[in-house]
């Protein structure tokens, strides 16, 4: 297990990645911290590079076996951090709000055990994956020829979770997190003077009507199979000035469902009310996705391994986080592996995930390593 000296050097890396953030698709010191960490260690293959900053250590066994792929992010938020603890960023309006940096610590604790005591049999591969917040970065570490010696056939990962007790453990089969898109809606018309509006087209009656209707689309409610939401995240129309009636407006739109398969649904309804709006309203309409996450879902046979390992390291467990309307890049990673995503509670009393003054509970990092020690030892030996 980690010594009192791992846990002290440990959490001295996660303060100094916590000081220096980096938003997604900039993780470029991070990856290179993790690098070196990873080379100290004597990891004999370390990929870097991977579908952008991604990096993977790699640990291999005497005998052949299965590839158990531990998933954890590099990512920082696009939020200026409040907090006041003598670690907080350093870097303007960037922080890591949502706990990337305790996640990385994790698996670098994971790492100093494999070092030790390498895998018996397989793989043991550590991914540290970019670009997870606005959900590009699985599919770009899935499409890079580099990972393709690296598919695992065991995907785990897991989130550290505010409103769960302290070290607590959540996990279930099926479905964990949401599917979610961001979907820009720009409408065009012709632009008139404020006094004669009626020689111009405004897009303002179509965006009226469109809000009220796609929210209508989804409602939200109860996580149910049928769970469908969508917010309206910003609208603008036309320009702040007196003397302009206006020829263009701005919809954004997040939708969110629980399955993939009623994504497809929700996202051509939305765009069909889109269409016939603009269409009244003599509008040129153009559509745009961004922030596409797939939905993430916890496979049977690996929320099972889980549940021996949380068992084998006398965790306690809690029911109540799954499913969640928030999105997991991870979730990409059960097209090619049983995969599942576990929460390990970051306490009752402290900020929520994405808060600007949340910082990453410490005492998180030897619990969350002996999670990941005990699925190696139950698949790998």
């Amino acid at each position: 297990m980690l010594t009192n000296a791992d846990l002290t050097r440990l959490t001295a890396l996660r303060r100094r990645l916590h000081a220096h953030p980096e938003v997604s698709g900039a993780e470029a010191w991070t990856a290179g911290t993790v690098a070196e960490a990873l080379r100290a260690l004597g990891c004999g293959q370390v990929v870097t590079g991977l579908g952008g900053h991604g990096v993977a250590g790699v640990w291999a066994g005497a005998e052949p076996g299965p590839t158990v792929m531990m998933r954890c992010e590099l990512d920082a938020l696009p939020i200026a951090e409040t907090g006041a603890v003598p670690w907080r960023s350093t870097i303007p309006g960037v922080g890591h709000q949502c706990g990337h940096d305790g996640h990385s610590a994790i698996l670098l604790g994971l790492a100093r055990l494999l070092a030790r005591r390498p895998p018996a049999r397989g793989h043991v591969v550590l991914l540290f994956q970019p670009a997870e917040e606005d959900g590009s970065g699985a599919a770009a570490v899935l499409a890079d020829p580099a990972f393709a010696p690296l598919r695992p056939d065991w995907a785990f990962a897991l989130h550290n979770m505010p409103g769960l007790p302290l070290g607590a453990v959540c996990v279930q089969a099926g479905p964990a997190n949401c599917a979610s898109v961001g979907l820009k809606v720009v409408l065009t018309g012709r632009t008139a003077h404020a006094s004669a509006p009626e020689t111009g087209v405004s897009p303002g009656p179509a965006l009226a009507r469109l809000i009220p209707q796609v929210m209508a689309l989804g409602p939200g409610g109860d996580l149910d199979e049928g769970f469908r939401l969508v917010t309206v995240c910003h609208a603008r129309l036309g320009e702040p000035a007196f003397g302009i009636a206006p020829g263009q407006a701005e919809l954004w739109l997040t939708l969110r469902t629980l399955h993939d398969a009623g994504m497809a649904a929700l996202r051509a309804e939305v765009g069909a009310a889109v269409e016939a709006a603009a269409a009244a309203e003599g509008l040129a309409v153009a559509m745009s996705t961004h922030d596409d996450f797939a939905a993430c879902t916890n496979d049977p046979a690996a929320v099972a391994v889980l549940e021996r390992a949380v068992a084998a390291c006398g965790l306690a467990r809690v029911d109540g986080g799954f499913p969640m309307r928030a999105s997991e890049d991870f979730g990409r990673f059960g097209t090619v592996a049983r995969s599942a995503m576990v929460l390990l509670g970051a306490g009752v009393d402290c900020p929520v995930l994405h808060a600007p003054d949340y910082d990453f509970p410490d005492d998180l990092i030897d619990p969350g390593v002996r999670l990941f020690a005990a699925l190696c030892r139950d698949l790998t030996g």
